[in-house]
């Protein structure tokens, strides 16, 4: 599993920093106003409703059962299954995207209903919604091809497609002046990789043997579990992404930049969710599909345990510089070319408020492993409406006297109210049921993480000092240098109380 784990976990990290040396390339060229919020916009409506239809709800519905009918009845039966839900998979993407590409207008309208009082800008985000929609098509198709990859126990290619998306839109904003504005340069490389991103999987499927096929699609029992396990799933996808849809929503009535704000605090917010929790689930539902299907209740609970444990380990850090050093981390990643101070410090409040639920975002996926890998898809969804009310709640009541970051603070909310009824659930049900090591485990990193919280502003003095006076990179240097030394100081602690707990702890990842 750590093999998958950390093969998985390098191309996602290799994702994000390219994303992230994308969102620099946008940050410089279009900074925060109407531009970049038209783009967020465009670039957001496809994204949720992938994040309905494809990653989030199809996985966790096709993996434990692929995994079940491959086990069980083999490699035949499972490739049927796949190709007959491959075909009704096309079929709605092309449905929906005839129905988006006739209605843009509403949907934007719906999204932003702000941008109505800014005509150009209203009109900048349909014409961009119209180019990069086709994406979610050629996205989708690519999910199912990635289940089945990830199923199989295959899971670089899979990992690797996302790159893509970062690459075509940097390539294509470096030729943006053949286009009539860097947004449209932008949303045209969103669509290019997504024919590129299917292209590739689709490739490694038949290298593999398992690529689907177009059939008659026939609702045979095996069909017929994935659609039950699957209608939940996209229940609770489609109301995650209601609160992302909030977000949008009242963003678009503030004051102009609000949008473009929380855009690049989330890009931050989403490094460790993608490089390290995304990952975890990546890895842990298959590992635990097959070891369930198999009988092996002991190894699925054992793989589940030390997925929690490296997951919270490996995030401790990152809490420290959402939490500690904020702005800091902000103007080192973005302050350059149209990105202002200005715009650091208000994109700065909205990634501190993420970080106080990143702890349970980043665990999600491990926790809600314990239902999906037995087909049980309706007790998350569940546990995720608990958090939904409360977290719209909050951002009703937030959103005017703290703006983006009340936002981002009702989010953080909802998230530790959806993991911990996912735990107590679980427990009660005697499918999680974390062992010794993993308290121990989790308490270290804890305590490390409190250590580097206290050194974090000493390190970040100390290397201002230095490097303060540079007359290039002197932010990127300063929260390098400091991150780098609070980690240091993690890192250290960490080793120290593995020692000090004992035998039990001090491998307490292997």
């Amino acid at each position: 599993m750590y093999r998958n784990f950390l093969s998985v976990g390098g191309f996602t990290a290799l994702s994000r920093l390219t994303g992230f040396a994308r969102d620099l390339m946008i940050g410089a060229v279009m900074g925060v106003g109407p531009l970049a919020d038209a783009f967020v916009v465009a670039l957001r409506l496809p994204n949720q409703f992938r994040a309905i239809f494809g990653e989030g709800a199809f996985n966790s519905a096709y993996v434990p059962t692929y995994s079940r009918v491959l086990i069980a009845q083999g490699h035949e039966a499972a490739t049927r299954l796949a190709s007959r839900v491959f075909t009704l998979l096309l079929v709605s993407q092309i449905v929906l995207l005839a129905a988006a590409l006739v209605y843009t207008n509403e949907l934007v309208a719906l999204i932003a209903p702000g941008f109505s009082e800014h005509p150009e800008k209203f009109a900048l985000a349909v014409g961009m919604t119209r180019i990069t929609f086709p994406y979610l098509a050629c996205v989708t198709l690519a999910t199912l091809h990635s289940g089945t990859l990830n199923a199989r126990g295959h899971f670089s290619v899979a990992a690797f497609a996302p790159v893509l998306l970062n690459l075509f839109v940097v390539a294509f904003l470096a030729v943006a002046f053949l286009f009539p504005n860097a947004g449209a340069a932008a949303c045209w490389g969103v669509t290019a990789s997504g024919v590129a991103q299917l292209a590739l999987l689709m490739a490694e499927a038949r290298r593999r043997g398992v690529l689907e096929r177009l059939a008659v699609p026939r609702l045979d029992p095996d069909v017929k579990q994935f659609f039950g396990a699957l209608g939940p799933a996209v229940i609770g996808s489609a109301g995650q992404q209601i609160a992302i849809l909030a977000d949008t929503i009242l963003a678009s009535l503030l004051p102009n930049s609000a949008n473009s704000s929380m855009y690049y605090a989330e890009r931050l917010y989403q490094l460790p969710l993608g490089v390290i929790g995304v990952a975890a689930g990546t890895v842990l539902l298959p590992e635990m599909s097959r070891r369930l299907a198999a009988g092996d209740e002991r190894g699925a609970s054992a793989a589940q345990n030390r997925s929690i444990a490296l997951t919270f380990a490996l995030a401790a850090p990152f809490f420290v510089a959402f939490l500690v050093l904020p702005e800091e981390t902000m103007r080192g990643a973005f302050l350059r070319g149209a990105f202002t101070a200005q715009a650091a410090r208000g994109s700065a409040a909205v990634l501190a408020a993420y970080g106080l639920g990143l702890a349970p975002m980043v665990l999600i996926r491990s926790a809600v492993a314990s239902f999906q890998s037995r087909g049980d898809t309706t007790t998350p969804m569940l546990c995720f409406f608990g958090g939904l009310v409360v977290n719209l709640a909050l951002k009703l009541a937030l959103y005017q006297p703290m703006g983006p970051a009340g936002l981002a603070l009702a989010t953080a909310t909802g998230a530790w109210i959806n993991f911990a009824l996912l735990i107590a659930l679980g427990m009660r049900r005697r499918w999680f049921a974390p062992d010794k090591r993993l308290i121990e485990n989790i308490a270290i990193a804890a305590f490390a993480a409190g250590a580097a919280s206290f050194a974090a502003p000493f390190c970040f003095y100390g290397a201002n000092q230095y490097l303060g006076r540079l007359p290039l990179l002197r932010n990127e240097l300063d929260i390098a240098v400091a991150g780098l030394l609070a980690f240091v100081v993690y890192a250290i602690v960490y080793v120290l109380g593995a020692l000090a707990f004992g035998r039990s702890a001090r491998k307490p990842l292997l």
